[in-house]
């Protein structure tokens, strides 16, 4: 599978799976040399002032890294159900243009999964408009063996 298939795969899990991320319309727009870039449009996620709604903001960054651990999942062939298990989040400047979160994939083993262990990885999620850093979030997820 290439990875435009791949791709459009995680878009389509993520719209199966979560209806707010269908309406939502976010989609994957590439990943080359380690690193997912995720937009959507900011038309169904504005604010009363505007500009994208926090949580809006918040589902975006985290589907972003959850689609890194399940693009990383695809390609080292584990398969796990992957869970948010904490994060943190700073708003730092008004997102009034569509979007574009990036995360790149530290070195990160997900091979504990084959022997029936959890894997977990920390993720750096950034959001920027007009490559203007707008938000940053750090998530730690954790992959839980298939049964």
């Amino acid at each position: 599978m290439n990875m435009d298939e791949l791709l459009n795969q995680l878009r389509q899990t993520w719209h199966s799976t979560i209806p707010v991320s269908e309406f939502m319309q976010i989609a994957p727009v590439s990943f080359v040399e380690g690193e997912l870039r995720v937009s959507a449009p900011l038309a169904p996620n504005i604010n009363l002032h505007n500009t994208m709604f926090a949580g809006s903001i918040y589902t975006l960054m985290t589907l972003t890294g959850w689609g890194m651990v399940w693009l990383q999942q695809q390609l080292q062939r584990v398969d796990g159900d992957i869970v948010l298990a904490d994060a943190h989040i700073r708003y730092m400047a008004p997102v009034t243009c569509a979007p574009e979160v990036k995360v790149r994939w530290p070195e990160t083993d997900l091979s504990p999964l084959q022997r029936g262990r959890k894997a977990k990885v920390k993720l750096e999620v950034q959001l920027f408009c007009d490559d203007k850093l707008c938000a940053q979030f750090d998530g730690l997820y954790v992959s839980v063996p298939k049964m």
